[in-house]
């Protein structure tokens, strides 16, 4: 991550564009070899993650790179959606979020702070999930869960995320 190109990330709306009230982070393009490697690491669950949800996945949308610096952060927000700027967002049926270092939250050792996942249960009742990072950890939910990434509060938060399909 750190020898590779970084962009900063953009928000699907009705256009592509970037919105850093919404999300601050940064894209990183690594070389196709390292990608290679992380392509691996999210089809080798494939099978378990669709038998869990209970779905034939049948491809990713591409891997996305991420990196959150400090006061990083994507507001509360779905990845299935129904807009012209990005058809393909409306077939991502399970988001997988592979955590690339680790969190002070969940790691004496980790690299930064904050950058929590949250995910939001469909019962307002139900409190958030909290998910701190711990390096090589995959999560998987439905693409329509309402989530978001806390603000990092110092070092980098790096992730690598995908989009199954049925």
């Amino acid at each position: 991550m750190d020898a590779g190109v970084s962009e900063p990330t953009e928000v699907l709306e009705d256009n592509i564009e970037l919105v850093e009230e919404a999300r601050r982070a940064s894209h990183i393009e690594v070389p196709q070899e390292i990608l290679g490697l992380i392509e691996a690491c999210l089809d080798a669950p494939r099978d378990a993650i669709g038998a869990f949800f209970g779905k034939r996945l049948r491809s990713r949308e591409g891997v996305s790179l991420l990196r959150y610096e400090p006061g990083g952060f994507y507001g509360p927000h779905v990845d299935q959606a129904d807009v012209p700027s990005w058809p393909d967002a409306f077939d991502r049926e399970v988001t997988v979020v592979l955590f690339l270092n680790s969190s002070r939250d969940r790691d004496a050792g980790g690299t930064f702070g904050g950058g929590l996942l949250r995910l939001f249960p469909d019962d307002p009742d139900v409190p958030p999930i909290e998910i701190a990072a711990t390096r090589g950890t995959l999560v998987a939910f439905p693409s329509d869960t309402v989530h978001e990434v806390t603000p990092v509060t110092d070092g980098t938060r790096d992730t690598a995320v995908d989009w199954f399909r049925c």
